[in-house]
């Protein structure tokens, strides 16, 4: 028969365990609805500056910004946004997919890597892509100033022919239980294809000061917005997975302890059979 001390330190051990989940629910919790504030505060002006840039580029003389050089090279580099922890579901397993499926796609080009958070270093440190640069610590608080600082080192990287091609890979929120995986081009800005008829713009002061600043706030947009999705998702994904362990924990502590108890009955009835042949045998 089981130790009856074993399976009572192993209810004690569960308890621990669910109080644990319960509480980083709650703090994911709470942390999610700031996220889900900043982004819904920065999302629609992200998509609208998306879709000016769209109708900007398809209209201007390309040559007026080296932002907009579409060139055919092979050197790709890979912003890939993940967390810096774990016990989030698949988050971070989802991410680090689809940044192997896009390298696998370009498995004939120059690969290197920028990476957020420290699951994902944890990943490709050990894998023959060279890394750029990283971003460790992100989660607890980004803030616009660095997402400009980001934009300016990924452009200047693209300015002075270093990668010819740089994609995002993150995670968009969508709900508590939904986030889904994103792989967006980030330069160079390619307009979309659109049926509808391009609208004329007249540029004051000119195109070229135009573009140099619409440019600047379109890269720092774009993956600020990026980072407060990751941020959002990673919250919700957190929330989901500690409300999924904790249920899963108390019907273990259920199972647990009806098993205690089971056993604990079979030892009394055991030793109630022992003393009673122990009687019989005295009577006879």
């Amino acid at each position: 028969m089981p130790n009856l001390r074993d399976v009572k330190q192993r209810i004690k051990s569960t308890k621990n365990t669910e109080q644990m989940t319960k509480a980083m629910k709650l703090v994911s919790a709470s942390k999610l609805r700031k996220a889900q504030e900043a982004i819904q505060t920065v999302r629609p002006y992200g998509h609208k500056m998306r879709e000016v840039m769209n109708h900007l580029v398809a209209r201007c003389n390309k040559d007026l910004h080296p932002l907009l050089d579409n060139r055919t090279g092979n050197r790709v580099l890979l912003v890939v946004i993940t967390a810096d922890r774990g016990l989030c579901g698949g988050f971070n397993t989802n991410i680090v997919k689809m940044a192997q499926e896009l390298i696998e796609e370009n498995k004939d080009s120059d690969i290197s890597l920028f990476i957020a958070g420290k699951k994902g270093l944890d990943f490709f440190q050990n894998r023959p892509y060279p890394i750029e640069d990283k971003y460790l610590g992100w989660t607890k608080d980004f803030a616009y100033l660095k997402a400009v600082e980001i934009g300016e080192m990924l452009a200047q990287l693209f300015v002075d022919d270093k990668t010819d091609r740089i994609y995002m890979v993150y995670n968009e929120f969508k709900s508590i239980i939904q986030q889904e995986v994103i792989r967006e081009q980030l330069l160079p800005i390619v307009p979309e294809e659109s049926g509808e008829d391009m609208m004329d713009y007249i540029f004051e002061p000119d195109e070229e000061t135009i573009l140099e600043d619409l440019l600047k706030r379109y890269m720092t947009t774009q993956i600020y917005r990026a980072f407060l999705e990751s941020s959002a998702s990673e919250h919700g994904a957190r929330m989901t997975a500690m409300d999924a362990a904790s249920r899963n924990a108390k019907e273990m502590i259920g199972k647990l302890t009806l098993f205690y108890n089971r056993t604990r009955q079979a030892y009394i009835t055991k030793e109630l059979i022992e003393i009673v042949n122990g009687a019989e045998a005295l009577k006879g």
